[in-house]
């Protein structure tokens, strides 16, 4: 057999000789190669497709064809033929592939070629060198430095790198002449530059500050590199597993047209509803708005709706009829996301879309070719080439995934998130609950927004009961320019008066409220109202409060915290819905997760104290149907032994909420007799923000990847104080137009505290049978299959509890080398989700 295979090798190196080609990548399966030719000339026209939606065809089609060149020198055709056994080890060409892996540098050769080519042909020439260098040099990496944060012109390092081990000039002579032909004139072609140069211009707006601009170059740079990651990976893929392409829509989606008559057939349904009251007729209302300005041109809009106003079905109705309408034009849209905040449970948005626009095989199943779920990332940051395979591209005409995610994407380390950046183009983005963006955010996502809207044809609607002042913040440049025009319901403040479904309590006291306190007013509003929601701030909080109010009341007690994963949480809903709908008496205990985008009707709710946005996102979920004769009870309390102080979005939150109530009960006229109304809501962001001005731009210190004092929006633009290290060290400035730390700031950056990993977790049989089946998967195709089902089975652990837990052999990969894990079922259990000590018996998953 070994033989007989050997035999096989030395014939295919045989063909290779004669064919004078060289290897991009050899098939595991069945050691056939792909060669280079034809992986960059694949990559280059997939590449020059996704670039070609912001008018960037010839930048995307050179960076595919550049982007491996380094893989026709001779030390690069060494190493993956003795890596897989096209040189025999006695050869005198064999290396130590182990001792190379990562050491053979073949991606700044395809970088230097356009830098020598164009850098010193004049300004503009220089322009265009840097942005296709950078996005080439980083395709491993992600973005690289261009100074390094000591001052260190990094780019200029990487682009004058000897030759001896980039192998440029070797390499781009190796290369069919039909190839050489095709990079030196796309290179000489006047296109290039001017397309590149005329995007780059075009980028700024009116009254645009010179780092806001610089901000959105960066982007452009990034949105350039995801054409080509996404181009590679994809090739790549359906060359490593054929079969692999058949998973994929290719963004070949059912026709928009379609998917609004499925829709319009659920809307007659809501039309056509027995027994409809007021909150029905508002609720069409609000639909009817969102079609009606669903002709509007693309553009960023507000969509203000109190909870329970029907947003989501609204929004689905704009965001599919505006993708119609513009589908008749040069101005088309590929695809509508959903971005929900990542501490909620997307899954009942996304089952909600699911159940109404997805077709179903011949045994009832979904197909899943229309609604995508992106909840978790169950590959590394830094990821094996085969993890690369099967990461989410987000090709789906509806995508839900998580604020953590869409982040990730626009300024993520690393390679698998930038990957995604491009199917934002021409796309409708919804954000729902878009008040929960972090505050350290604002800045860098008020931009990017403004930058996915006017340069890659997107449409953005920011969704919400709570609208943050995005439009307001300082300095101005770095607002959200939001006009009348541009609120999709016009008649706000009359709908909110309309929809008041609730009557707020403040019932704070000076030593606050103990468990065994806040059960009893439960049992109380339990036999008043008929069914009670807890909403509180931590998961200690739940799990404490959980087992207080278990011991004092007869009723079915439920537990919500994403210590459960979507799924779990998913069967715990439904339940408790079930018995809201029979009026049977139901009690759940939650944290915040179940105030963003859940659709359901307690006849109470006791939320501890918290932002005021947040107290009236509990309140959307009592009596949010309007079908009780009185208005429905929410009672703000403040628990005694409660810590929030590590939590400062919360603490500052819980501080200005205060303040407000306070107010309120000296002076309750002036906010219109509403402790969460529209005016009440104004001012408690006013004094939020103003509170978190200067935490806007993302601050860093000396703890951080920059090493120093300094934020991420400065890093990602004008990078003013790497600039004066350049100069104090070189005394000069430094010669490039781009001057951003990339790098280090996508290192530096955290949608959260810290990154998360996603885990696999045996909830249920499904969940056992997805970690069986992925730990004995090893064709592509199935495990690419696998881990989209298995997102809805993952819970996201911060490193120090992956680090735990992985101590104890509580976690175990799923296969060696594959980057998914899985968490054994002595620590998991039905009531709260995954624990760090066994809440179960000894038996283990798998044998």
């Amino acid at each position: 057999m070994l033989k007989r295979e050997a035999q096989e090798l030395a014939q295919l190196y045989q063909v290779m000789e004669m064919k004078k080609q060289f290897i991009a990548h050899l098939r595991k399966k069945d050691k056939e190669p792909q060669y280079l030719s034809e992986h960059l000339n694949e990559v280059s026209k997939l590449a020059g497709q996704f670039a070609s939606k912001i008018g960037l065809k010839e930048s995307g089609k050179i960076l595919g064809l550049l982007h491996d060149l380094g893989k026709a020198s001779k030390e690069f055709q060494d190493y993956i033929q003795s890596a897989t056994g096209l040189i025999d080890p006695d050869s005198d060409d064999y290396v130590d592939a182990k001792a190379k892996k990562g050491k053979v540098d073949h991606s700044s050769a395809g970088a230097q070629v356009i830098y020598d080519h164009l850098w010193k042909k004049g300004p503009e020439e220089r322009l265009v060198a840097q942005v296709l260098s950078l996005a080439i040099a980083s395709h491993h990496s992600g973005l690289i430095d261009c100074l390094l944060p000591s001052g260190e012109n990094n780019f200029i390092r990487r682009m004058q790198k000897a030759d001896e081990n980039t192998h440029a000039h070797e390499s781009f002579s190796n290369l069919g002449e039909r190839e050489k032909l095709m990079i030196n004139g796309l290179l000489a072609d006047q296109a290039l530059v001017k397309q590149l140069i005329e995007k780059l211009k075009s980028l700024k707006e009116d009254n645009e500050s010179q780092d806001t601009y610089i901000f959105k170059c960066g982007l452009l740079i990034r949105f350039l590199l995801s054409c080509l990651l996404d181009a590679d990976r994809l090739n790549t893929a359906d060359f490593e597993f054929p079969g692999n392409a058949r998973l994929r829509n290719n963004s070949k989606y059912p026709l928009w047209g379609t998917l609004i008559e499925r829709l319009n057939n659920k809307m007659k349904d809501f039309e056509n509803k027995p027994n409809r009251n007021e909150v029905d007729d508002l609720r069409s209302q609000v639909s009817q708005s969102c079609l009606d300005f669903s002709t509007k041109p693309k553009a960023i809009y507000q969509l203000t709706v109190p909870t329970g106003g029907g947003k989501t079905l609204a929004s689905l109705r704009f965001a599919l009829n505006h993708a119609a309408h513009h589908s008749k034009t040069d101005n088309k849209i590929d695809r509508v996301f959903y971005v929900i905040p990542y501490t909620s449970i997307i899954d009942q948005n996304a089952n909600t879309a699911r159940e109404i626009l997805e077709d179903k095989d011949k045994n009832g199943n979904y197909l899943d070719k229309v609604v995508l779920e992106h909840h978790s990332n169950l590959t590394p940051d830094e990821e094996t080439r085969r993890q690369s395979l099967l990461s989410e591209n987000w090709d789906a005409p509806i995508v839900f995934t998580t604020q953590v995610q869409f982040l990730e994407t626009l300024f993520g380390f690393g390679t698998r998130s930038a990957r995604r950046m491009h199917p934002l183009a021409n796309s409708v983005i919804i954000f729902d609950e878009v008040q929960t963006i972090p505050v350290r955010c604002v800045h860098m996502f008020n931009i990017a927004i403004r930058f996915l809207v006017h340069t890659c044809g997107a449409t953005v609607v920011l969704c919400t009961a709570t609208q943050p002042l995005l439009d307001k913040i300082d300095p101005v440049q770095r607002a959200l320019k939001i006009q009348p025009e541009q609120k999709i319901i016009p008649y706000e403040k009359e709908l909110f008066k309309k929809l008041k479904r609730v009557e707020v309590f403040d019932c704070r006291k000076v030593d606050g409220w103990s468990d065994e306190e806040v059960a009893e007013l439960v049992d109380q509003e339990l036999r008043d109202k008929g069914s009670v929601l807890i909403v509180v701030n931590t998961r200690s909080s739940a799990r404490s409060l959980y087992q207080a109010i278990v011991q004092k009341s007869n009723a079915d007690v439920y537990h919500l915290s994403t210590n459960m994963c979507p799924a779990h949480r998913l069967k715990i809903l439904k339940e408790v819905k079930d018995k809201l709908v029979k009026q049977e008496p139901v009690i759940c205990v939650s944290t915040q997760l179940i105030e963003a985008g859940v659709d359901i009707d307690f006849g109470s709710v006791v939320r501890y104290l918290a932002g005021l946005d947040s107290i009236a996102q509990a309140a959307g979920r009592c009596n949010r149907n309007g079908i009780r004769e009185n208005l429905g009870n929410v009672w703000v309390v403040n628990p005694s032994k409660e810590s929030t102080e590590r939590l400062k979005d919360i603490q500052i939150g819980i501080e200005k909420a205060q303040r407000i109530l306070d107010d309120f009960k000296e002076h309750p006229e002036n906010f219109e007799n509403d402790r969460i109304g529209l005016e009440t809501m104004e001012v408690y962001y006013r004094y939020y923000f103003h509170e978190r001005k200067d935490e806007m731009r993302y601050k860093v210190g000396a703890d951080s990847p920059a090493g120093r004092d300094d934020d991420l929006f400065n890093l990602l633009s004008a990078n003013t104080i790497s600039v004066q290290e350049h100069e104090r060290i070189a005394q000069t400035s430094p010669d490039i137009p781009f001057k951003q730390s990339f790098q280090t700031a996508s290192r530096a950056f955290r949608v959260i505290d810290s990154l998360t990993q996603g885990v696999v977790v045996p909830y249920g049989n499904e969940g056992e049978e997805i970690i069986k089946d992925l730990c004995g998967a090893y064709d592509l195709e199935k495990q690419y299959d696998l881990i989209k089902k298995a997102q809805r089975y993952s819970v996201n652990l911060f490193p120090y509890q992956f680090k735990e837990l992985a101590r104890i052999k509580a976690i175990q990969e799923v296969q060696e080398g594959s980057g998914v894990f899985y968490l054994d079922s002595q620590y998991y259990n039905e009531q709260f989700g995954w624990s760090g000590d066994p809440v179960n018996g000894m038996e283990t998953i798998i044998i």
